[in-house]
């Protein structure tokens, strides 16, 4: 049976309401944009929907996000309401690049201009992809951690990965990035590699336990997004290996900060999630008023350390944490 999905307005950075259909926007004059995210449950999407939700309003237009549960057909079917709807615009993060062409035929065949906001494509007419150099960025926390685990005189212990999709353009890169700058920082164990599913925590805890069981050498593990990463310091502190296995992260949750600042937390590299999707919405909106938007645009990735949280704190506030935190 095929269920109609919830439609989730976002009325604060910290506050995520669902509803049962799209709602009354603030600003519908010149219609609505909508942004599809791979789930709401995870920070960065949220704070990527706050930069859309922005830039929509203060140029007249209604917003929603629509949020795809990680499933396809989720995903397909907030498409379809959308075309339905009659929406101006899309701003997508698909579930994996894989998923998106099938949204991009269905957008096209209905005149709606999509931008993509992140993952990426694996074909498809789009106006604009709007990311990160994710090899670049994955490159540089590999780089810290590397450093850090030849201080701690580490380098011949092994290192884990937590993965997010392989299917993802952007998990390949990760994936690439990281792994180049262990091997030439001299660190080369490999203590193996889990691709999440649910993205949660609780899942990233039970596979840092089972590489730990299977590599009692391991001595760094790098989490390729951000909550899960606190599943993984909880199963370390579970083990009484803390400041044994050196933790890197990607992306950027407010609970980052103290673990940064105590060290506890080696390295994030964090994407600035908020201004990505101010830099999406700010193309379709150039697209919709007669521009032509450059066809990739590239967000900086910042390498935030526990040596230069303090300085990036400022900066992180807003463009990563969409100023949900003090």
């Amino acid at each position: 049976m095929t269920m109609r999905r919830p439609f989730i307005k976002l009325a604060l950075a910290a506050s995520v309401a669902a509803t049962t259909g799209w709602g009354t926007a603030t600003a519908q004059d010149k219609g609505e944009l909508v942004y599809m995210t791979p789930g709401l449950d995870l920070a960065f999407w949220r704070y990527v929907s706050e930069g859309v939700k922005s830039v929509a309003e203060e140029n007249g237009y209604g917003f929603a996000a629509l949020d795809s549960t990680n499933d396809p057909q989720t995903q397909l079917q907030n498409a379809q309401d959308a075309v339905a709807r009659g929406v101006a615009g899309i701003v997508l993060s698909p579930t994996d690049s894989s998923t998106a062409p099938a949204v991009l035929s269905l957008a096209q065949e209905n005149d709606i201009p999509v931008v993509i906001a992140d993952i990426g494509t694996d074909s498809g007419e789009f106006v604009s992809v709007i990311g990160s150099n994710n090899y670049e960025g994955a490159h540089g926390v590999g780089e810290a951690l590397s450093a850090a685990m030849v201080d701690a005189g580490k380098e011949d212990a092994s290192v884990g990965i937590v993965a997010i999709s392989q299917s993802r353009l952007n998990g390949q890169a990760r994936t690439k990035g990281f792994k180049d700058a262990m091997a030439e920082g001299g660190v080369e164990g490999d203590a193996g590699m889990q691709q999440m599913q649910a993205y949660t925590a609780d899942e990233t805890f039970r596979f840092t336990q089972d590489m730990i069981t299977s590599n009692p050498d391991m001595g760094g593990m790098f989490v390729q997004t951000d909550a899960p990463t606190l599943g993984a310091l909880r199963a370390i502190k579970a083990a009484r290996m803390d400041g044994d296995v050196l933790v890197a992260a990607f992306d950027g949750i407010p609970e980052f900060v103290p673990l940064l600042q105590s060290g506890d937390l080696v390295v994030s590299g964090m994407q600035q999630p908020y201004l990505m999707g101010v830099r999406s919405a700010e193309a379709m909106v150039a697209h919709l008023d007669g521009a032509t938007p450059e066809k990739e645009i590239t967000v900086p990735i910042l390498i935030v350390t526990s040596e230069n949280i303090e300085d990036m704190l400022p900066t992180i506030k807003e463009t990563v944490f969409a100023n949900e935190i003090e």
